[in-house]
């Protein structure tokens, strides 16, 4: 007897549309297959649905432990869960800070705990950590973060010769964020003389500028190449960084590219509108920027897609621009974003699916998980592309309880999320008996 069957689902997987019902046994994948009738313990029919593996998003800022006045492991993932986001890889910059092999695995025992998806933690990197670093096991977390340029939590990695000794010794996926510090001083030096307290949120966009994250972001592929280092480099804001990546299958690459949902929606028109609550690092950009990373995105430079997830409160974000935090809450929304775009015919649901889920799993080599497959672990997400919904302030689950995407309508919306075989989220209720996450394995 199975525990579950999901009748009647219209499969994504591995670029192929397909009617199936999926049988799912112990938390994971017994059978696919054009019909089964065996018993079940549940069964849900899923007809009209869209049904794609679970969401893994690589980059997020849960804030916890220290910051969890902004979120908590607890409801950032509840949130992601409501948004089909399965499994997450989150920050090193928190506090404390998790910089240490010991206070990475005080964060992992955390999780375990309070997480009700799946996750993993990077290991952060200082300018002299070093030894902690060539001691972290592939194995047991998802990689190293190297703050290039901006950073939270005194993690900001400046010295070339750190940063050398970081992409010839790591033994893990390096994942970067890239902005050059000189640069970045030097502009704001530059307005605050010019602009002063008239400093405002459109200003963002120019300060951390093009330039900025081009110098940062070429020297990490340069070091990259050098010696041979897994790169994966995050939230891509410009359109000119495109160059540094090829169009090669995911596989055949040792430097990856990652383009966040706000990139690909948001551009310096929005400041207008949204000013603070748009402000991000690295910033949001041209409009000629934003269809760049789109470009870049259908011809495989862009490998991944992720949120940067990174809630702040209400009351800190109403701060006048140059005492605010930058970070945008929307783990919740993700898929919706990404659906958007389908709509506007401009990407696949099978390029949705294979960014959001296939090619995470592959890059970061996550164990049994990132696609429908017999054998896998059942995390699946369930999407009714028929029933609108509009993001309000009574819906949004994120701590800080705000999104930049208020008053939106989206043209689909989350049915259902299945994590680890069992049912965690149906038609915008959480299961009374809603299970902790796993710690995600790798294979290496």
């Amino acid at each position: 007897m199975y525990d579950l069957v999901l009748k009647n689902c219209n499969v994504i997987n591995e670029n192929v549309e397909s009617q199936a019902d999926i049988a799912i046994k112990n938390q994971r994948i017994e059978k696919i297959a054009a019909s089964i009738d065996s018993e079940s313990s549940e069964e849900l029919d899923l007809s009209g649905k869209l049904v794609i593996p679970g969401l893994i998003d690589d980059q997020v800022h849960f804030r916890e432990p220290g910051l969890t006045h902004k979120g908590e492991i607890a409801t950032e993932s509840k949130a992601a869960l409501a948004g089909g986001v399965t499994s997450y890889f989150e920050m090193p910059n928190v506090n404390p800070n998790t910089s240490t092999i010991e206070n990475l695995e005080k964060k992992f025992e955390m999780a375990s705990t309070k997480s009700v998806g799946n996750y993993s933690f990077y290991l952060g990197a200082t300018n002299d950590n070093i030894e902690e670093i060539k001691k972290h096991d592939p194995k047991t977390s998802c990689g190293l973060k190297v703050f290039m340029g901006a950073s939270t939590g005194d993690l900001l990695v400046d010295k070339y010769e750190s940063l050398e000794k970081i992409f010839e010794h790591c033994p893990t996926n390096i994942v970067t964020h890239c902005e050059d510090p000189k640069r970045l001083v030097e502009n704001e030096k530059l307005y605050k003389e010019k602009y002063g307290d008239k400093l405002e949120a459109a200003h963002h966009a120019v300060i951390r500028d093009e330039e900025c994250c081009y110098l940062s972001s070429s020297l990490a592929v340069g070091l990259a190449k050098r010696f041979g280092s897994n790169l994966h480099v995050l939230h891509l804001s410009t359109a000119r960084e495109m160059e540094l990546f090829t169009t090669d299958p995911i596989e055949n690459k040792h430097i990856t590219a990652e383009g966040c949902v706000h990139h690909l929606t948001f551009s310096d028109k929005d400041y207008e509108e949204l000013g603070n609550f748009i402000v991000c690092n690295p910033s949001i950009k041209t409009e000629e920027d934003r269809l760049g990373i789109i470009e870049a995105v259908k011809a495989n430079k862009i490998d991944i897609f992720a949120t940067d997830h990174a809630p702040h409160t209400f009351e800190e974000k109403s701060q006048k621009y140059p005492n605010i935090p930058a970070g945008i809450p929307l783990v919740q929304h993700s898929l919706q974003m990404l659906l958007e775009f389908y709509f506007d015919d401009i990407f696949s649901l099978e390029m949705i699916v294979e960014k959001s889920s296939h090619n995470v799993a592959k890059r970061f080599n996550i164990k049994d998980r990132g696609f429908l497959r017999e054998g896998y672990f059942a995390d699946i997400t369930c999407v009714d592309m028929d029933k609108t919904y509009t993001v309000n302030k009574e819906n949004i689950l994120h701590k800080c309880g705000w999104s930049p995407l208020e008053n939106r309508t989206m043209r689909s919306s989350i049915y259902a999320t299945i994590l680890n075989g069992n049912i965690a989220f149906k038609d915008g209720n959480f299961s009374e008996s809603l299970e902790f996450g796993h710690r995600l394995e790798f294979d290496y």
